[in-house]
């Protein structure tokens, strides 16, 4: 199943070019909050609140005349996973990888949605494009052996972790505000079952940057599903991030950005440049 949210916060089912309008019986005729009818839908499945739904009289809106949005507009948290493809690495020229650095935090407000754009701090900063396949936790998750941790996953979605290539630490650099692209739906996890088998692509500019199958992530999803909630608990709702190929690189002023990942989606968003500013002018610098 694919859920999308649409339209100033309709929750749909996707069905082949048309959205089922399924708002009322999966958000259980409550008004969600601002994580939105998606995030409440989740919760409400992990404490055993699973509904029949009934499409048989749902409104269905095509999908070209949609306005889609993040499917989860505020989760929970959104947890990153630096360093995590070999490839990477190499380009990076890191000595490190996700099992020495362990994981890092974004802002859950720097997530925006389909159509939407990403916008540029800085005229002199490096701003790079990251594409990565996410996983959508379904259940709180504490201490998962790997053997099991695919059981508290809800669904996947496609994240882009957009990165300033600056001097402050990951949570910062990529934690501005628009900075986490995901969408354009969420696929239930029943959909796919093998999530270390999926090819991802993602351009700029019409041209591929970026193009690698996720059997070749150092901690495949289980794994990092494992290590991570040996850290943290993991709740229904958040998002993890699973990490980034080789070809990141930089974003322009009036760049599209488009990430495809077998079996979840394509996610597509602009890069607006017109508000940036020089690195020097920040907020709190320091003469030194």
């Amino acid at each position: 199943m694919r859920l999308a949210l649409f339209n100033q916060g309709r929750l749909g089912i996707v069905d082949g070019d048309h959205l089922v309008d399924v708002t009322e019986q999966l958000a259980q005729g409550s008004t969600p909050g601002a994580s939105g009818p998606l995030h409440q839908h989740i919760e409400a499945l992990a404490r055993g609140g699973a509904v029949d739904v009934d499409v048989s009289n749902c409104a269905r809106v095509p999908l070209s005349d949609a306005v889609l949005e993040p499917p989860l507009p505020r989760p929970g948290k959104v947890v990153g996973a630096p360093v995590n493809y070999l490839d990477h690495k190499a380009e990076m020229e890191y000595t490190t990888s996700v099992a020495d650095l362990g994981v890092f935090l974004k802002a859950n407000s720097s997530v925006i949605g389909p159509g939407q754009d990403i916008v540029l701090p800085y005229t002199d900063k490096r701003t790079d494009q990251e594409g990565e396949l996410g996983v959508v936790i379904g259940r709180t998750a504490s201490h998962v052996d790997a053997a099991d941790a695919l059981d508290y996953v809800f669904g996947y979605t496609c994240v882009l972790d957009i990165t300033v290539r600056s001097g402050e630490d990951r949570s910062t650099r990529k934690s501005f505000d628009t900075f986490t692209p995901i969408g354009p739906w969420i696929v239930t996890a029943d959909e796919i079952p093998a999530p270390d088998s999926l090819d991802l692509r993602c351009d700029v500019g019409g041209i591929t940057r970026q193009r690698t199958n996720t059997a070749d992530l150092i901690f495949g999803v289980a794994d990092l599903i494992a290590y991570t909630s040996s850290v943290m608990t993991l709740h229904p709702g958040d998002i993890i991030a699973t990490g980034t190929p080789a070809g990141v690189g930089p974003l322009s002023h009036g760049d599209r950005v488009v990430l495809e990942i077998e079996r979840v989606g394509r996610l597509e968003v602009g890069v607006d440049g017109s508000r940036a500013t020089p690195y020097d002018q920040r907020p709190g610098r320091r003469a030194r």
